[in-house]
């Protein structure tokens, strides 16, 4: 499973990416309103760190308007991919991007089994479930990813399955056991998976035992 951050923080990014296991970014109008810096230099330097794909958020409501957009955003480095929200206007931008414009797409805000398997015929390269918000509100989104991985594999569709806005690390685990292609996290989540209350126990143990040792 790759992990792409779920954040617009450069700095974060860069030290994560320094253990080798970043494939990506993901951003969103919010994320980027934090570092209360311009967009595009935001854009750049986050492109610039890692040659992963780095997702985007186009905001119009047209097709016509979606499509103008992602040009432009995907203009600003080869690795952009522009997040298209899911909608019939969405949707129908999809296609466009894909087949005549070159422009890769992460279909976004998806929250039924449905949608996902709507965004995949459409072409999409990534299809982005945010299982944060479904269960905000009582919805097993665990039974959600794993659908999604089983209507991609039974009709052949070739989009990237994203879980999105990971906050724990069971989420995780359920993530790797449905077989995602991706999990989406913030550096927080990504640095708590090395720790464990019983490794820190045993790493102390060996440093006390070692210092008995004649030297």
């Amino acid at each position: 499973m790759k992990i792409f951050l779920d954040t617009g923080d450069s700095e974060a990014i860069r030290k994560a990416c320094e253990t080798g296991l970043i494939d990506g970014v993901t951003t969103n109008p919010s994320h980027i309103a934090k570092t209360q810096r311009k967009f595009t230099e935001v854009v750049e330097e986050i492109c610039s760190i890692l040659p992963g794909p780095v997702s985007v958020e186009a905001v119009s409501e047209t097709a016509e308007g979606l499509v103008e957009e992602a040009v432009r955003l995907a203009s600003i480095a080869p690795n952009v991919v522009v997040k298209i929200p899911m909608t019939v206007e969405g949707l129908n931008a999809v296609p466009i991007l894909e087949e005549q414009k070159n422009v890769m797409t992460n279909v976004t805000m998806i929250f039924s089994s449905t949608q996902s398997f709507l965004a995949m015929k459409a072409g999409a390269s990534f299809v982005s479930i945010v299982l944060s918000r479904l269960d905000a509100v009582a919805n097993e989104s665990e039974i959600l990813v794993e659908d999604a991985v089983t209507i991609r594999d039974n009709y052949g569709f070739e989009s990237e399955i994203i879980a999105g806005s990971i906050k724990t690390q069971n989420h995780i685990l359920a993530c790797l056991r449905a077989g995602v292609d991706i999990a989406t996290m913030n550096p927080d989540l990504f640095f708590q998976m090395y720790k464990h209350p019983l490794t820190t126990e045993g790493l102390a143990q060996f440093e006390k035992d070692w210092a008995k040792v004649p030297k």
